[in-house]
């Protein structure tokens, strides 16, 4: 009698982990807020340092993620870009990897492939047999990964100088072990307008909103503990990404024996609902951030931004509430060797935990991101 009372606490317990699991999943048919949210994290560590703001000066192949339209302004016939990255103490690999090709003056094509995943989570689903004994040979592992892959074109005008455009066209795939996997679609649309020196720059992504499928595989044993444990059973259905908008402006000045700034600043535009942004109403929200990079003679460079920004309500000692702003900074340096090898470096703040309950520093994550650029104008025999 108690061994079988003891298999159905442990059956439970065991449930409960599954439901947190599989109940997560079943919210993406619910919610377009956050989906496919592993497509905003950004690239490379150049962009990542200046916060992101990138729709606008973005040169390099790297400007197939930001905004399709600078292609047209990619320096090199041939680029290639790869960078990895590790989030919450290397609990999640973030990885990036891209070729763009120069057609000719005015046309520019790219490949990108994006994943973002935790690997070897273990499934303990079937950890107690049905006689109340635990194996734990019967433990097995899945992976949850988000892939991304974009297919762009950027292109400049001819009547209008300085004018260019481009697009995307966008694959997701998405899996959770065995338990649940999609397919969506999207497209990405942009602008670049080069004036005196200043670049200006509009994406928008998720053009015609971008729609996943998802399809659940869930065993009779899972469905039996659902209904146990009084859940709802996922069932196969649409999640959808609302279209969003950048604006972005930005400017290299020359200061002189070979020492050069650049300054932009991007605002992102949601239509998603309110959102805990500075600028933010029932139907529109604004994400500003900004960078900088200061150039020693195309071979060094530093860089800082500013983004995330934040309204926040923080208890005082007495209880009572008080509004407070919150922002990530970010950094980074790179070097360029020859114009043909470019390596960077960024520290960013990927998430802040709060504070301690003696009110000590806030603890935040950091993330140290290196990505890696090689240029050619031309393949040599």
């Amino acid at each position: 009698m108690v061994k079988a009372v003891n298999y159905q606490l442990k059956k439970r317990l065991l449930a409960i982990s599954i439901c947190l699991i599989i109940s997560g999943l079943s919210l993406y048919g619910q919610t377009a807020k956050y989906s496919n949210a592993f497509l905003t994290l950004g690239v490379g560590a150049e962009g990542l340092s200046v916060a992101n703001t990138m729709v606008a000066m973005s040169d390099d192949v790297t400007a197939a993620y930001w905004n399709p339209a600078c292609l047209s302004i990619m320096r090199k016939k041939y680029e290639l870009s790869l960078m990895h990255t590790e989030y919450f103490a290397g609990i999640a690999k973030y990885d990036y990897g891209a070729f763009g090709y120069r057609i000719d003056d005015q046309q520019t094509v790219a490949l990108t492939i994006l994943r973002f995943g935790v690997d070897n989570i273990p499934n303990t689903t079937q950890l107690i047999d049905k006689e109340g004994n635990i194996n734990y040979d019967r433990i097995t592992y899945f992976t949850a990964a988000d892939w991304g892959i974009l297919l762009s074109y950027g292109r400049s005008f001819t009547q209008v100088k300085g004018l260019s455009f481009g697009a995307n066209f966008k694959i997701v795939e998405r899996n959770i072990g065995k338990f649940a996997n999609c397919w969506g679609f999207g497209l990405d649309a942009g602008l670049l307008y080069e004036i005196k020196k200043w670049k200006i720059g509009l994406v928008i992504k998720d053009l015609t909103t971008t729609f996943n499928a998802w399809t659940f595989h869930l065993t009779s044993e899972m469905e039996e503990v659902f209904r146990q444990t009084n859940n709802d059973i996922p069932q196969n259905g649409l999640e959808y990404t609302v279209p969003s908008l950048s604006f972005g402006a930005g400017k290299n000045f020359e200061l002189g024996k070979g020492f050069t700034l650049e300054a932009a600043i991007d605002f992102d535009m949601f239509f998603d609902g309110e959102r805990n942004d500075v600028i933010s109403g029932k139907g529109v929200s604004f994400a500003p951030h900004a960078g900088l990079e200061f150039g020693i003679k195309n071979i060094v460079f530093v860089r800082a931004g500013i983004g995330n920004m934040q309204k926040e309500i923080h208890l005082t000692e007495d209880g009572a509430p008080k509004n407070a702003f919150n922002c990530d900074v970010n950094l980074g340096i790179g070097f360029c060797i020859k114009d043909i090898v470019s390596v960077d470096y960024a520290l960013c703040n990927v998430g802040d935990v709060g504070k301690r309950k003696n009110n000590a520093d806030n603890i935040s994550f950091y993330s140290h991101v290196f990505s890696l650029k090689i240029t050619l104008d031309r393949f040599k025999r």
